[in-house]
Order: structure tokens, then C-alpha cells, then sequence
């Protein structure tokens, strides 16, 4: 690619860090994306007047997930190394992450987006975990959904596969606000709310609220991580599905 992946930018006076997924449409979570994203945090985590990390997208979808090429099984242990990296990353940033997110917001896409602190979504926005149709699963979503929107719902879309709209979303905890501007709506929210704060305290209260979560997380993320690439990729039908979607055609299951 010619161009970064990602585009990076303090606003608000050096307040706010925004970073814009910058390959549409699909905005897919591969290596080089995961890689700029965390070379943004990195590079900004010791600003000490920082308050917020906008995260959002350009064109119609936030993204269409993570690289199905890179899961395939000779590359799946480093890509999952990667995305739960960054991902562990944001769920430890000093501020908030929030999330501004329109059109499709799937598998590793939602991932990313669920290791921020608020999402905002337009009103044609949809979320899910398409992954059990591949006939793989959600890593990192089988930790954080749960967490985030309850064991019931979450194993409803992670076991379905299925996606829901903003409403939908919005209902069940998953996002915090459905706007026709998503990326303005959360802007007004920092806005309005955190840049008139201490960002020495906010730092604080970021560290306490997620201490728990965090260590959780961190022990989740790396028992499912070590499930996926040493007892679900020895089958044989994960392979399958990754293959025949990469081929456009139906996967033939043999369920082993």
C-alpha cells in the first residue's frame, strides 16, 4: 500500500488523539493496520494532556473485520498475537477510547471497537460476529461481549453469527449512542464532558474503573487465544471455511 492505513491526528489543542481507519470500503483489520494503530497509541500514551482517543472510519463501514487470509492456519498465531496486542492495548490506554462507527461493524472490526470505552453508531449500522460461520470463533469477542452486553446476548451473536442494527445494539448495552453523525456526536461528548477535566485525575479514574476488567481480560484473552490456535485449528472444517469463503464458494462441513 502507498499510503498508511490509518490516519493520525491531535485536535482539540493536542487534547484528543484521532485516528481514522483509512482503507475503505472495507477497512479490514490486517497486520499493517493493527500495526499503525498501535504505533498511534504508543506514540501518544505519555502525552500528559491527553483526554480522549476518537476512533473512527472513513467511507461507508467502519470495518468488514480482520484478514480472513492471515487466519488461515500457518498465519493465524501471529495475526491473533497482533489483534489481542492492540486490543489489551486499549482496553490499558490512560483515556477513554471512543468509537464512532457507521455501515458494518464485523468480527475483528467489532473487536477493536469493543476495546474502546463508548460507541457511537449511525442508525445504519450493524454489528456482529460473523467468525462461527467460517467455522472459527471470535477470540477476543468471546471474552469481551460477555462483559459488555451479558452472557446471553453475547453468546446469541456469537454462536448465531448473526448481525444486529444500531437499535438493536443500542438496547443491549452494546453501543452507548445512535446519531446521524456518529464521529460528531462523539466529539460533542468529549467535548462537552472531558476536556474540561484534569486529565492527571481522568488517567486515574480510567486505571480504576478497568483495573479488574483489564487483568480478566488479559487471562481470557490468552486461555482463548491458546484454545483457537491449538485445539480448533487442528480440525479440519476451519480450514474448510476460511478456504471456501477466500474461494467464494460453500464450505462442505464434515464437523471434525
Amino acid at each position: 500500500m502507498s499510503h498508511s492505513p490509518l490516519k493520525v491526528e491531535l485536535i482539540r489543542n493536542g487534547r484528543v488523539l484521532h485516528l481514522t481507519l483509512a482503507r475503505p470500503k472495507a477497512n479490514i483489520v490486517d497486520a499493517q493496520m493493527l500495526a499503525a494503530i498501535k504505533t498511534a497509541l504508543d506514540g501518544n500514551r505519555d502525552n500528559n494532556i491527553l483526554v480522549a482517543v476518537l476512533l473512527d472510519a472513513e467511507g461507508p463501514n467502519f470495518s468488514f473485520g480482520a484478514s480472513v487470509e492471515e487466519h488461515l492456519p500457518q498465519q493465524c498465531a501471529a495475526m491473533l498475537r497482533t489483534i489481542h496486542g492492540v486490543i489489551l492495548d486499549m482496553l490499558a490506554y490512560p483515556v477513554p477510547i471512543l468509537v464512532a462507527v457507521r455501515g458494518h461493524c464485523l468480527g475483528g472490526g467489532l473487536e477493536v471497537a469493543c476495546a474502546g470505552s463508548l460507541i457511537f453508531a449511525a442508525g445504519d449500522s450493524h454489528f456482529g460476529q460473523p467468525e462461527i460461520r467460517l467455522a472459527v470463533f471470535a477470540p477476543a469477542a468471546s471474552c469481551l461481549l460477555p462483559e459488555r452486553i451479558g452472557s446471553s446476548q453475547a453468546e446469541d451473536l456469537l454462536f448465531s453469527g448473526r448481525s444486529i442494527n444500531a437499535e438493536e445494539a443500542r438496547r443491549i448495552g452494546l453501543i452507548h449512542m445512535v446519531d446521524v453523525a456518529p464521529e460528531q456526536a462523539a466529539l460533542d461528548y468529549i467535548d462537552r464532558y472531558l476536556l474540561s477535566l484534569s486529565s492527571f485525575a481522568l488517567r486515574r479514574a480510567v486505571r480504576a474503573a478497568r483495573a479488574d476488567f483489564l487483568e480478566r481480560m488479559r487471562e481470557s484473552i490468552s486461555r482463548v487465544e491458546k484454545l483457537y490456535i491449538e485445539d480448533l485449528m487442528a480440525g479440519r472444517d476451519p480450514s474448510e471455511g476460511l478456504q471456501a469463503f477466500i474461494e467464494k464458494r460453500q464450505p462442505e462441513w464434515r464437523h471434525q
